[in-house]
């Protein structure tokens, strides 16, 4: 086993890489964790503070789905964010990501328990 010479550079080393696309980067990581938190609070109001409506569960199932989709949201994130910031420094071609096919079919059932829960009511 072999150590790293101390003038070697790391694979976190982020010497030659533009600080703007750092910077970027985290303004889009801060983006996710804003729509995570929004779907947190979210999930939290409506266990908290609407009524249960006719349908059994349908107020849990609304309130579960926010917050189970805002903690996948924070960890795909923090997740995509390392991916770019590796490629950045290798000089890869950024990777693609999944969070926004997740997040857009995610809200998109959101939206239909909650205007299921809104006609029955």
């Amino acid at each position: 086993m072999t150590l790293p010479d101390v003038g070697s550079e790391s694979e976190d080393d982020e010497e030659g890489v533009d600080y703007r696309f750092t910077l970027a980067n985290e303004r889009t990581f801060l983006a996710w964790m804003r729509t995570s938190l929004g779907l947190l609070a979210g999930g939290v109001a409506v266990h908290t503070l609407v009524q249960p409506f006719h349908m059994a569960g349908l107020r849990r199932m609304l309130a579960v789905s926010c917050i189970v989709l805002a903690v996948v949201v924070a960890l795909g994130g923090y997740l995509h964010w390392r991916r770019i910031g590796r490629a950045m420094r290798r000089g890869e071609p950024l990777p693609e990501t999944l969070l926004v096919p997740i997040l857009s079919a995610g809200i998109g059932a959101v939206s239909i328990m909650a205007c299921v829960a809104v006609l029955l009511r």
